[in-house]
């Protein structure tokens, strides 16, 4: 006889549960979360208005940037400038700067700073919180075999491009980097503009010298990343008609 008839029959009830319920896996969390997705347009609002605000923010702020570059248009330590950059003190073209001269472009650079910081982080917030990252993002588990599959294809090795989603995985890789860069322009920027009371900052991209090398570096790579951009949108018009009006819903 069992001295604990009621505990047994509880413990068979619980033990029954635990059997019926399927464990969440995460093949179910990716499917909720793109059931979230379904119906919003391919480039929702908040997407758009950061894009297109991004625009001359980022003008301004190249321009006026390369105008303080033309001050000292050089790499490396006064006196011991690095020896494999080879426009040492070669200005930019005027027609590229903006700003008039030192002190109006620092004016113009520290002012338009604090807008594009606003924008880019309301744009990351707004991207985790409406799981909009989920289709823009590169994630290497997910993108890798589409992305070297793409690249094959514009190298004609690949005969048909790889099965088509919302982007492919090259696309997804530029997205992210062009993020990626956003967030290192705006640590350099920081570690140059206050290197005493950001030191921290300063010292983990190797010292005042090292940081703007690392600043100059990222505005090349975001302005090839438009460039980039503006050749594909010549060639693909539609997509600034979704850029403006948002795209069909999904």
């Amino acid at each position: 006889m069992d001295a604990h008839p009621a505990e047994s029959r509880k413990a068979a009830r619980v033990t029954t549960r635990l059997q019926i319920s399927p464990p969440r896996s995460e093949s179910a969390a990716s499917s909720t979360a793109e059931n979230r997705l379904k119906g919003r347009r391919a480039q929702p609002a908040a997407i758009r208005l950061a894009h297109w605000v991004n625009i001359p923010l980022l003008v301004i702020m190249a321009g006026s940037g390369l105008q303080i570059f033309a001050a000292y248009p050089a790499l490396g330590p006064r006196g011991a400038q690095y020896k494999w950059y080879p426009f040492q003190n070669d200005a930019p073209p005027s027609w590229l700067r903006f700003g008039g001269w030192l002190a109006g472009a620092r004016h113009w650079h520290f002012a338009i700073a604090w807008f594009l910081i606003l924008n880019g982080a309301i744009y990351l917030i707004y991207m985790v919180a409406s799981g909009e990252w989920r289709r823009r993002v590169f994630i290497p588990t997910r993108d890798t075999s589409n992305a070297l599959a793409m690249f094959a294809y514009y190298l004609r090795i690949r005969k048909t491009p790889p099965p088509e989603e919302f982007y492919n995985g090259l696309q997804r890789m530029a997205y992210t980097s062009a993020i990626l860069f956003g967030v290192v322009v705006v640590m350099s920027g920081l570690a140059i503009y206050k290197p005493v009371q950001l030191y921290w900052i300063t010292a983990a991209l190797g010292g005042y010298d090292v940081a703007r090398v690392v600043h100059l570096s990222c505005l090349v790579l975001l302005a090839s990343f438009t460039a980039m951009h503006l050749v594909l949108v010549v060639l693909h018009p539609r997509t600034i008609v979704t850029m403006v009006t948002g795209g069909q819903r999904g």
